[in-house]
């Protein structure tokens, strides 16, 4: 069931299946990816209970071993439509037997919408409502509409970074897991990077330990149509490889795909969230459209 809310400014449109964000208009034009399967046949999936992949398709909780896909499971199930007004909708996943065969904890996700002008603020409350301590990741994973250049490529467009850093730590990414090495990105000096064809020819571009706050998408004529804030930890930035799609993911991550080589328990991976029983987790993204 598709959902519609509407401020008079933008209008957006939330899937009950994955509680996905599937349209956001602001007068005829669309800001998000349209979900063709020649590219990617997702628009905006929640990652949750993890982020990214585990190595070997299996991870471990207590010594027992289970299998798991890349970005865990929430994506792929219907949420219940709690409250919906003009310009809100809230939606919420509960562990049931399906889940727990995948992951052995009790869990309430929700998953809020709210316009606010020509914004949208996307929220997420992790409840543990079992008996132990609960280890989860959860990221977002929006795609944007960009303009190819002449050439049927990225080139023009720009990431800008909100940082008061002149040149990143970037983790290398060797599908599907995270590489134990890194290398420098340079900013230029409005804090941005140019995109081109080769961009994303390694894979995701994965900033860790908060040295970002926000990311912007700059079209070739210098316009800024999509602008991001956020407190996550890591920021992945994503086109797929050698597709030359055209759409770039912003993607606020609390959580992170297991490094290489990584055996150990769920709760010792990079960037683990983890809640005592009984406790929460909130967190929110904002993102205004500019054109």
């Amino acid at each position: 069931m598709r959902i519609t809310l509407n401020n008079n400014v933008i209008v957006a449109e939330i899937e009950t299946a994955g509680a996905e964000l599937k349209s956001i208009k602001k007068g005829d034009k669309e800001y998000m990816w349209c979900a063709d399967p020649a590219f990617w046949n997702r628009t905006s999936p929640v990652l949750f209970p993890f982020v990214g992949a585990v190595a070997d398709g299996k991870y471990r909780v207590d010594g027992h071993e289970y299998p798991m896909g890349q970005h865990g499971f929430a994506r792929d199930m219907e949420f219940e439509l709690e409250e919906k007004t003009d310009d809100c909708a809230v939606f919420s996943l509960t562990s049931n037997e399906t889940t727990l065969s995948k992951y052995p904890f009790d869990f309430k996700l929700t998953i809020s919408y709210k316009l606010d002008g020509d914004s949208i603020i996307v929220g997420w409350k992790v409840e543990n409502t079992g008996k132990e301590d609960m280890p989860f990741a959860i990221g977002a994973h929006p795609a944007f509409n960009c303009e190819l250049s002449s050439e049927g490529t990225l080139k023009g467009n720009s990431v800008i970074l909100k940082t008061d850093k002149d040149v990143l730590t970037v983790r290398k990414f060797h599908d599907p897991l995270a590489a134990n090495e890194t290398y420098e990105l340079t900013l230029k000096s409005d804090k941005s990077f140019e995109v081109d064809e080769h961009t994303f020819d390694g894979g995701a571009i994965i900033l860790e330990n908060s040295q970002v706050s926000g990311a912007s998408i700059k079209n070739a004529e210098g316009d800024v149509f999509v602008e991001m804030t956020f407190d996550a930890p890591l920021l992945g930035i994503w086109s797929p490889v050698g597709k030359n799609a055209p759409f770039i993911c912003l993607e606020p991550w609390y959580g992170r795909a297991d490094a290489e080589g990584f055996s150990g328990e769920l709760k010792d991976r990079d960037f683990e969230q983890l809640l005592n029983p009984g406790d929460s987790f909130d967190a929110e993204y904002r993102v205004s459209f500019k054109l």
